[in-house]
């Protein structure tokens, strides 16, 4: 396997890594794709932005497939009986990449200022924060203001990355000169990056869990085509490719090659879910009917299983199975065309066209259109597929010029993290293709995702949570798509590659190769 030289052998002492031995040093090579715009997380949060530089900035906490917290930044921490205080004891001894000492007043400039600033997704949870306090160099106090059920889940690396008050406090952040030199506390420190080649990170000697990391550099790989990042893999010159580096009907191929390992792990905290907007504001989709009649036309098992080769589920509702608070005491929607037609003849539909949007994210996303419009077709529904860019949907999405448009979003482990922005009204944000853009509005249910927020008891939360799923299931503001699973691809030689709930985007410190 090329690039893959242990050197030394030790024995694990780390919290996340197996009993085996592991082999300490080497090489790895993963695909990045796209190349991300930058690596400073605290103001850019992509998804191949994250894949990089969730190995170079931390957070508090990481994650486990469980959705349960784990030590990161910090070592400990305790919610008061009321939901009102969380304090966490950080690690002692922890050094920014530059050698600079880190402690809790970083921790209070990165969430209290820098990132109130710079993220807007977390800025909608710190609107919960009272005050966020260090009464000494390793202990941070965060006070809400109210109880906030999933403010324990805010605390992963591209939700709230700590970055050095030293570099950032009184700069102008989007021009500071760091940020293409990224300092962070991670496992991996920034090296080099030849733009449109790859990106270079290599180990952090002085990481303050001992042992950790166990390779020695890594490099980040920028493929442009698709097939090219396949091949790349083939030949050994890739060691790992990342969910949704290529095409899925390539994916049966390449796992099936000698010595290549898959995994659908880590991706739980994401748990993209993949659906329609639907036009809720005018034209046929505008009717809960017409709706309701799309979503029995799709045939969503055959896409599931022919259009992303079995890799997901059916959604059936807006919380993904896979995160916190998920019900299936729901209404249905199998494939039933005949249920369809007689929706559509009780609205008294006339054939008025649709435009149906494809995700300009490759080939899969275009057959999955032809797919969906064909269904439609079967009903009566006509329907003409208008295929752009990506700047292109983002315009049509941004500024409601579309019927039904493509999607998928991160959930980010509960529903008031990742899912109510998409259906609350004060959301709705002309300009923007990631809130309400398909026009949702129902006071009474707005009321009750805000319920649901700020009960203290999971099982409160999960008593609201029910109902929601209920009534806005009959509603079907969106065409609930597919549970998406992006298996990430590798050679078997590396081990321990996926130990959270974010995988690759933070797992490399507990990666290892075997020789």
């Amino acid at each position: 396997m090329r690039h893959l030289k242990a050197t030394t052998f030790l024995i694990a002492a780390s919290l996340a890594a197996p009993l085996a031995a592991q082999q300490e040093g080497g090489r790895l090579d993963i695909v990045v794709q796209p190349e991300p715009p930058g690596l400073m997380m605290g103001l850019t949060q992509n998804g191949p932005t994250q894949l990089v530089a969730g190995d170079i900035y931390e957070s508090l906490l990481r994650y486990n497939t469980d959705l349960e917290p784990q030590p990161g930044l910090a070592k400990s921490w305790e919610i008061s009986d009321d939901g009102l205080t969380y304090t966490f004891n950080l690690h002692e001894g922890v050094t920014w990449h530059d050698g600079e000492p880190f402690t809790a007043e970083d921790v209070v400039f990165s969430a209290d200022v820098f990132l109130r600033e710079t993220h807007a997704r977390l800025r909608s949870s710190l609107e919960y924060v009272e005050s966020i306090e260090a009464p000494d160099e390793n202990t941070v106090v965060f006070t809400l203001k109210e109880p906030f059920g999933p403010f324990i889940n805010a605390f992963e690396a591209g939700t709230m990355p700590i970055v050095p008050k030293h570099i950032y406090e009184g700069t102008d952040y989007a021009t500071n000169e760091m940020n293409a030199t990224p300092i962070g506390t991670g496992p991996f420190k920034f090296e080099e990056w030849e733009k449109g080649s790859y990106i270079h990170l290599v180990k952090n000697e002085d990481y303050y869990i001992d042992g950790l990391p166990y390779l020695d550099e890594v490099f980040y790989r920028v493929i442009p085509d698709a097939a090219s990042r396949a091949v790349a893999f083939e030949t050994g010159e890739v060691d790992v490719l990342p969910g949704g580096s290529v095409e899925n009907w390539d994916v049966p191929r390449l796992i099936e090659m000698d010595n290549v390992c898959s995994t659908g792990s880590g991706w739980e905290f994401f748990a993209p879910h993949a659906w329609m907007w639907l036009n809720n504001r005018e034209g046929p989709t505008s009717d809960a009917r017409f709706r309701q009649a799309v979503m029995y036309a799709m045939d969503r098992e055959f896409m599931k299983d022919v259009v992303w080769n079995g890799f997901g589920n059916v959604a059936t509702g807006p919380i993904s199975s896979k995160t916190n608070f998920y019900s299936d005491d729901v209404t249905m929607y199998d494939h039933d065309p005949d249920k369809a037609r007689a929706l559509l003849e009780e609205m008294g539909y006339d054939g008025e066209p649709v435009r149906i949007l494809p995700l300009p994210y490759g080939e899969t996303w275009q057959r999955w259109a032809e797919a969906v419009r064909q269904n439609l077709q079967e009903v009566g529904i006509n329907a003409d597929i208008e295929s752009t860019d990506v700047a292109g949907w983002n315009e049509k999405t941004s500024q409601w010029d579309y019927d039904m448009a493509f999607t998928y979003l991160y959930q980010y482990g509960d529903p008031a993290l990742g899912v109510s922005r998409n259906y609350v009204m004060d959301q709705i944000s002309k300009g923007s293709p990631w809130n309400n853009v398909e026009g949702y509005e129902n006071p009474e249910m707005d009321e009750k995702w805000e319920a649901a927020a700020t009960r203290v008891t999971p099982e409160e939360r999960q008593v609201i949570y029910d109902e929601i799923q209920s009534e806005i299931v009959d509603d079907v503001p969106v065409a609930w798509l597919l549970e998406l699973e992006f298996p990430t691809i590798y050679n078997c030689d590396v081990k321990n590659l996926v130990t959270t709930a974010i995988g690759v985007n933070d797992g490399l410190r507990d990666a290892w190769i075997e020789e």
